[in-house]
């Protein structure tokens, strides 16, 4: 069966590298335009439009109702994919991601982003705080290195289109499965937040991740990759 991963913000396709090997899947991780190794997106940044680029993607593989797990920001851009295109998806996967009401960033923080798109010691412990549990310090600079290269115009971009993100009144048309990841270490995402998507959704479970913070994913993979199968084995 078809996995597909999409990222959070600062993130890339390389999150995902501890995970790639799924009994059962073929597993697909994308750099979304802006990050990574993708080229910068033209025009302005909306997540409904990072949303038909994963539909192109998906499209351009030829892949069939694959499942698709998401995080953080990505988590956004897949509810996004999932409500205006239903019919290509199996199910959703949101780890540690954005409420369909969006995630609001104060102007006023504005400026520590921009100290992040030009100070990789800051960025590196702003990173640090969001996986509090990492333990592989080469896989933590490589995610570093990864983050600066974000497009200059995503740092506020990404955030202004995060706050300005919200599907809430679309949600209950989607009927597919919604498992919702939510690590109790997050601080970025709040638990009432992961509630919140969670029942946003018709058939939306929560599971409350001791131990973990803004991404199993990276922190705990061998336990992100347990309830995964867990997830998509009633399916």
């Amino acid at each position: 069966m078809p996995l597909v991963y999409v990222h959070g913000n600062t993130g890339s396709s390389l999150w995902f590298s501890k995970v790639m090997e799924v009994p059962g899947f073929k597993t697909y991780a994308l750099d979304l335009p802006n990050f990574g190794r993708s080229d910068p997106m033209p025009g302005d940044i909306d997540l409904h439009r990072y949303a038909k680029y994963l539909k192109g993607f998906i499209d351009a593989l030829g892949l069939n109702s694959p499942f698709i797990a998401a995080h953080s920001l990505g988590g956004a851009v897949a509810q996004s994919l999932a409500l205006s295109f239903p019919e290509i998806l199996n199910a959703l996967v949101l780890v540690d991601s954005s409420s369909p009401k969006g995630l609001v960033t104060p102007k006023d923080r504005h400026p520590l982003i921009e100290m992040m798109r030009k100070d990789r010691s800051f960025l590196s412990k702003a990173l640090a705080a969001t996986v509090p549990t990492l333990k592989d310090p080469a896989f933590f600079e490589a995610l570093v290195d990864d983050a600066m290269k974000m497009a200059a115009k995503a740092w506020i971009g990404n955030a202004e289109a995060l706050s300005s993100f919200d599907i809430f009144a679309r949600t209950s048309a989607f009927t597919k499965p919604v498992l919702v990841l939510w690590g109790k270490s997050d601080y970025i995402v709040t638990e009432t937040m992961a509630r919140e998507t969670a029942e946003a959704y018709p058939t939306g479970t929560l599971k409350v991740l001791e131990g973990v913070g803004h991404s199993v994913i990276a922190e705990d993979p061998a336990r992100f990759v347990d309830l995964l199968l867990d997830f998509t084995a009633k399916r």
